[in-house]
């Protein structure tokens, strides 16, 4: 008996639910398969004996689940089952029997650890009240507004130009730009090899997401192009700045090339600038070139310790009230404890000191890199935190990644960063920031063996 599509007088109540699960059940059974094309809802709604609003409904609640997608003008396709994307990191169950260079962290040593129980010791006697009992964000946040701008001028931006949203850390601030600058059905496009969790966040809110043709600097101008033509895209999400998989840094006349067409269709930005200011002499940010239709964020996780989870989201102001909105439905405000610290640092020198140092270990595990994989091509970025090794020679991507993890060393596969099925550029991101620096060199001797070798299948049984 086949499962789809289902027979008149077979769905239960509420329709539009039992026809949506129905389906996912079809594609967990084999019956559907990614990329098969679905009726439309008026043919649907015909055979099923169903309004086509109910029809409507079911879609709508299979393409925020992530199980389907719309193309305009193409029709409806099914995109998979019901699993998330893949992380690219090793699970924490896992880490420990593994040279771990599978997630994107800074250098951490014990001195950062020093320095937060000497804050936390300093904050014991001179803790500000406000800092524990205000709970409105605007009475609770707002004595770190000129912290916050001295850290984004450091950054390349003008704060005055854009509203401004404390958050806690990235992952925060990118939802709420997402939440913000498109609604249920809308498209997103970005990078094809993007953050790895941008698809799986975009299913949940939702919305559609399409990866666009890279070049050496990034999102190639006349794909972005192409792609606004065809179809109505809401905002393009991009990592200018050697966060991305690749390590891939866009020029100064790239990020103004995307600017323009952004411009002449109305198209939002979303810029993610995590590192922040870590890369020495690099472009200023896209924000900085049009503040009226880029949503920027970047905090003081990534480049000065993972611990201290606060940052800053910038946004055009015609946004700054439906932000501050989604903010505070989904997170109410940044906590203002660790604002505390983070504006102290930043006003007494201290994420100065830090950032400096944080520049100076990545250069020298960076240098460690080169070194040791000195003939084997890969991508890197000025005191970045991984390289993107392209898969060499006979390898495949699966089979690399196995043969890694066989010899004790975790990387990130390259397919975790995929927006598609279909990305031909396979690779593995090498993270240098988690491992001390003896377990750093072990590791990369490893990547640089297997590098030079031929896969040899009969390792896999093992």
């Amino acid at each position: 008996m086949t499962i789809w599509p289902p027979k008149t007088g077979e769905l239960r109540r509420p329709a539009y639910k039992s026809l949506a699960d129905t389906l996912i059940r079809a594609v967990d059974a084999g019956e559907l398969r990614s990329g098969d094309r679905l009726p439309t809802h008026r043919n649907l709604a015909y055979d099923l004996g169903l309004s086509v609003q109910t029809v409507s409904r079911a879609y709508d609640e299979l393409i925020r689940r992530g199980v389907i997608a719309g193309e305009v003008g193409r029709g409806t396709f099914v995109r998979g089952g019901r699993s998330d994307t893949k992380t690219p990191f090793v699970p924490d169950s896992q880490n420990e029997k593994f040279i771990d260079f599978s997630i994107l962290m800074p250098v951490f040593e014990a001195m950062h650890l020093a320095e937060m129980q000497g804050a936390l010791t300093r904050l014991g006697t001179d803790l500000p009240s406000s800092t524990i009992s205000a709970f409105r964000p605007s009475t609770a946040l707002k004595k770190y507004t000129g912290a916050a701008a001295k850290w984004l001028t450091g950054c390349g931006l003008d704060p005055s130009a854009q509203g401004l949203l404390m958050t806690n850390g990235n992952t925060s601030a990118m939802t709420i730009a997402l939440m913000t600058v498109a609604n249920s059905g809308d498209l997103i496009v970005t990078e094809e090899l993007a953050h790895h969790t941008l698809k799986a966040l975009s299913r949940y809110l939702g919305l559609r997401i399409q990866g666009l043709e890279i070049d050496a600097e990034g999102v190639v101008p006349a794909a972005f192009e192409a792609a606004c033509k065809r179809s109505q895209v809401k905002a393009i999400y991009l990592m200018p700045t050697g966060l991305n998989p690749r390590a891939a840094t866009m020029s100064a006349d790239r990020r103004a090339e995307l600017v323009e067409v952004a411009r002449r269709h109305d198209v939002l930005i979303i810029e993610n600038d995590a590192w922040g200011p870590l890369q020495p002499g690099r472009p200023d940010p896209i924000a900085a070139m049009a503040p009226e239709r880029t949503f920027y964020f970047t905090s003081l996780t990534k480049c000065i310790m993972p611990g201290l989870r606060f940052g800053f989201l910038t946004m055009p102001e015609a946004f700054e009230s439906a932000t501050a909105n989604r903010h505070l439905v989904t997170n109410w405000m940044a906590t203002a404890l660790m604002a505390e610290i983070a504006c102290r640092w930043i006003e007494d020198g201290t994420a100065e000191r830090l950032l400096k140092w944080q520049m100076n270990a990545l250069g020298k595990r960076n240098q460690v890199a080169a070194n040791i994989l000195s003939d084997i091509p890969y991508q890197a970025s000025p005191n970045g935190m991984h390289i993107w090794l392209p898969i060499p020679g006979l390898w495949t991507e699966d089979a690399f990644v196995a043969h890694a993890r066989l010899n004790g060393v975790a990387v990130a596969p390259g397919s975790a960063f995929a927006m598609s099925d279909n990305v031909h550029m396979q690779g593995v991101r090498i993270c240098l920031g988690a491992e001390t620096s003896k377990t750093l060199e072990r590791g990369l001797n490893v990547i640089s063996r297997l590098a030079r070798s031929n896969p040899e299948p009969a390792l896999l049984t093992l």
